[in-house]
C-alpha cells in the first residue's frame, strides 16, 4: 500500500506553529489547513492570531475565517470539512499541512471519531435556529429532557457540544452517546501522519504570549473588536457565538465599556493567554501517541 504523508503541527498558542508550518510548506510544496477552533471563524482575525496576508499569499491557507461566527463547529464538524480537503490536496501531488492548537480537532483527525452519519444541512440549520430562538438555558433544559445522558456530560456554556448532541439526535433518532459507543471511524489507512509538536520552554512561551497580545493591539485588534461588538448589537452576531470566548475578548470589551483600564485589560488578556497555553502544553504532552497512522512524533522546542 502506498503511504501518503500528512503533516500535523500542534502545540500551544504563540509557540511558533505557523512559522513551522510555513517552513514545511516551502520544503514539501504544501497547502496549510487550519486546526484552530477560533481561527476558523470570520470576525476577529487579528485577535485570534490568524496568519497575515503575506503568509496566505506565499502558500494556500484553508479554513481560516471560513465560517460565520454564528455557525457552531465541533471536532466532528471540523473533521467532516478537513478530510475531503486532505484527499484533494494529496490528489494534486501536494503536501497537506494541518496546523493548530485545538487538541480535540487534531485528536479527531489522528485517531478518528464515532461513525455518526453526515448531518443534513437543513437539520443543522434548524438546530442552530432553535438555539437562537430558545437561548442557551432553555435549549440546554430541553436537551436534558430529550437526551439526559449527553446533557449530563456538558454545561450549558458548551454551546458547540450541546448543539452537536441535539443535531445528532434530530438527524439519526439516536443519542450521540449511542454512536460514541460504536467502533471509531479511523482515518484512511494509507494516510501517514507526521506530527510536529512545537513546545518552547515555559519562560519563552509565556514571553511570546505577552508580546503577541500587545502586538495584536498595535495592529488593529481593538478596532476589530469594536466592529464585532457593533455587529452583535445589530443582531448580526449572536451573544452565544463561540467567538465571544476568544482570548482577550472579555477584558478588552470591559475596557471599551469603560469598566477597566487599558493596562488592566492587557494584563488580564495576557494572563488568559498564558493559562490557556499551559493547558494546551499539558494536553499535547499526554494525548498525542503513536499508532498505526501516526508514524512519527517530533517535539520542537
Amino acid at each position: 500500500m502506498t503511504k501518503h504523508s500528512v503533516h500535523v503541527v500542534g502545540g500551544p498558542t504563540a509557540s511558533g506553529k505557523s512559522a513551522h508550518a510555513l517552513d514545511l510548506a516551502a520544503k514539501h510544496d504544501g497547502i496549510i489547513i487550519n486546526a484552530d477552533s477560533m481561527q476558523i471563524y470570520d470576525g476577529l482575525p487579528t485577535l485570534t492570531a490568524q496568519p497575515p496576508e503575506e503568509d496566505k499569499q506565499a502558500f494556500p491557507h484553508l479554513l481560516y475565517g471560513a465560517l460565520h461566527p454564528n455557525e457552531p463547529c465541533s471536532a466532528g464538524n471540523w473533521r467532516e470539512k478537513v478530510e475531503p480537503l486532505i484527499t484533494d490536496i494529496l490528489s494534486q501531488g501536494k503536501a497537506p499541512i494541518v496546523v493548530g492548537g485545538s487538541g480535540l480537532y487534531i485528536n479527531a483527525l489522528l485517531y478518528g471519531l464515532s461513525p455518526i452519519p453526515d448531518i443534513p444541512d437543513e437539520v443543522r440549520a434548524a438546530t442552530n435556529q432553535a438555539y437562537e430562538d430558545l437561548g442557551k438555558e432553555a435549549f440546554f433544559k430541553e436537551l436534558q429532557k430529550r437526551d439526559p445522558i449527553m446533557a449530563d456530560r456538558f454545561h450549558e456554556d458548551h454551546s458547540a457540544r450541546i448543539i452537536r448532541a441535539w443535531e445528532v439526535l434530530e438527524a439519526t433518532g439516536k443519542s450521540l452517546s449511542v454512536w460514541q459507543e460504536m467502533p471509531l471511524l479511523s482515518p484512511p489507512a494509507e494516510w501517514q501522519f507526521n506530527v510536529a509538536l512545537v513546545m518552547p520552554e515555559r519562560e519563552t512561551l509565556y514571553d511570546r504570549c505577552n508580546q503577541r497580545f500587545v502586538w495584536m493591539l498595535e495592529h488593529g485588534a481593538i478596532e476589530e473588536l469594536e466592529a464585532f461588538i457593533e455587529a452583535k448589537q445589530a443582531g448580526e452576531i449572536s451573544e452565544t457565538a463561540l467567538l465571544n470566548n476568544a482570548l482577550g475578548v472579555k477584558p478588552l470589551t470591559a475596557y471599551l465599556k469603560g469598566d477597566m483600564s487599558k493596562e488592566t485589560a492587557i494584563e488580564r488578556g495576557q494572563g488568559e493567554t498564558r493559562r490557556y497555553a499551559k493547558r494546551q502544553v499539558t494536553w499535547f504532552r499526554h494525548q498525542i501517541k503513536e499508532n498505526k497512522n501516526v508514524a512519527k512524533i517530533e517535539t520542537i522546542s
